[in-house]
């Protein structure tokens, strides 16, 4: 992954707000539209049904005025990709004019015909929708890319921001939202629905694992012994319980047990391994 795209963890930590500072581009934009929207988002998430548009909405009244937006979706569910497709180009104000079954194809796809919005499925073959998400923006960093999603786990919605979105929707979520996400996206907005956001807020305030504590959980998750995991990742079963402690401790639990079900909920981990969606 490009510097550029990169943060420190310690810059996406939050002080009086929900982030402090933040280096790269895509971290620029959750800074954005946190600092100025997530308190009426989680305020939003406890009282009950809210608008999805965490960054202003300010125009999208008058959408009829505003040119087509090209846009390409993404989907490896042929009844879900072909609903997406029908249901832009019912409206004037939008076409789609690629579609891709997976995420390789959605890059080529993307680079072939430069269209307006990506709207891209999150878990995809040959190529998931994060990553195709990584490959676009590494060589066009002004890419306009949305998550299309059944996912809101907050590690999930935590890597799509950090890698480039600018919007992520739910599957579930209203037609009125979807226009609403691909307008406010196609403007150089960044989209999160309320409860998207207040997930987003608490990991941003999470500590960060390194590359070997994720190494060491995930063979954790696995079943592995201590000394299995020192083997397989050939370092001192000593080294092991050290990167234990730290997980133990970064995960706010105090068993391995708890640390599983914890990285579950959160996404850092699957127990089934990558599932379609």
């Amino acid at each position: 992954m490009p510097t550029n795209r990169q943060t420190a963890p310690s810059d996406w930590y939050p002080s009086e707000v929900p982030v402090q500072t933040v280096t790269s581009s895509a971290g620029a934009r959750i800074r954005e539209v946190l600092l100025r929207t997530t308190s009426a988002a989680l305020l939003n998430s406890r009282s009950g049904p809210s608008s999805s548009a965490l960054d202003s909405t300010e125009g999208l009244s008058d959408i009829g005025t505003k040119k087509s937006l090209t846009v390409l979706v993404a989907d490896n569910h042929p009844v879900v990709r072909e609903g997406l497709v029908a249901l832009i180009n019912r409206r004037s104000d939008m076409r789609v004019i690629a579609e891709a079954s997976n995420g390789r194809e959605a890059v080529e796809a993307f680079f072939a015909q430069r269209p307006d919005i990506a709207l891209l499925d999150q878990r995809m073959p040959m190529l998931d929708g994060i990553d195709a998400v990584i490959s676009i923006c590494e060589k066009d960093p002004t890419a306009r890319i949305v998550i299309i999603t059944s996912y809101q786990s907050e590690e999930d919605i935590y890597r799509a921001f950090r890698a480039g979105a600018q919007g992520y929707i739910l599957k579930d979520a209203m037609v009125g939202q979807l226009v609403e996400c691909i307008h406010a996206v196609g403007d150089g907005k960044t989209w999160i629905p309320a409860q998207v956001g207040a997930k987003l807020a608490r990991r941003i305030a999470d500590r960060e694992l390194t590359r070997r504590e994720t190494e060491v959980l995930h063979a954790v998750a696995a079943g592995k012994s201590n000394k299995e995991i020192g083997s397989s990742l050939d370092i001192s079963e000593g080294t092991v319980k050290v990167h234990m402690t730290h997980i133990l401790e970064k995960l706010k639990v105090t068993g391995r047990t708890e640390a599983i079900n914890v990285a579950v909920k959160r996404g850092l981990v699957r127990i089934d391994g990558p599932a379609d969606e």
